[in-house]
């Protein structure tokens, strides 16, 4: 199994309604996926709960059945889709760990 952990911040720009929205939309668009994309163990978006002391607004936690499972869900035209409608054009910083479970 690999874990996929994705942190993103929402650009500076946007209005504290206009994060809300992007929020909701990321995680109804990633959550989605669930059941669609072969590999795709587990997928959720947190977007609630966030303390004055953290640095991201947003975070992707995921599972996979294995490295070949997290390569194919990058490319896969559903995640891509997601990806470049209701996640880039909102976030200005990523930072990603992917690791193995047990």
């Amino acid at each position: 199994m690999v874990k996929h952990i994705i942190l993103w911040r929402l650009k500076e720009e946007l209005t504290a309604a206009e994060k809300e929205r992007v929020k909701q939309d990321i995680k109804t668009g990633l959550e989605g996926l669930a059941g669609r994309i072969p590999g795709l163990v587990s997928i959720v978006v947190n977007i609630d709960g966030r303390l004055d002391s953290s640095n991201a607004d947003v975070m992707l936690d995921s599972t996979f059945t294995d490295e070949a499972a997290l390569q194919a869900y990058a490319v896969h035209p559903e995640h891509v889709a997601v990806a470049d409608g209701k996640v880039r054009p909102y976030t200005c910083l990523r930072t990603c760990l992917d690791y193995k479970i047990k």
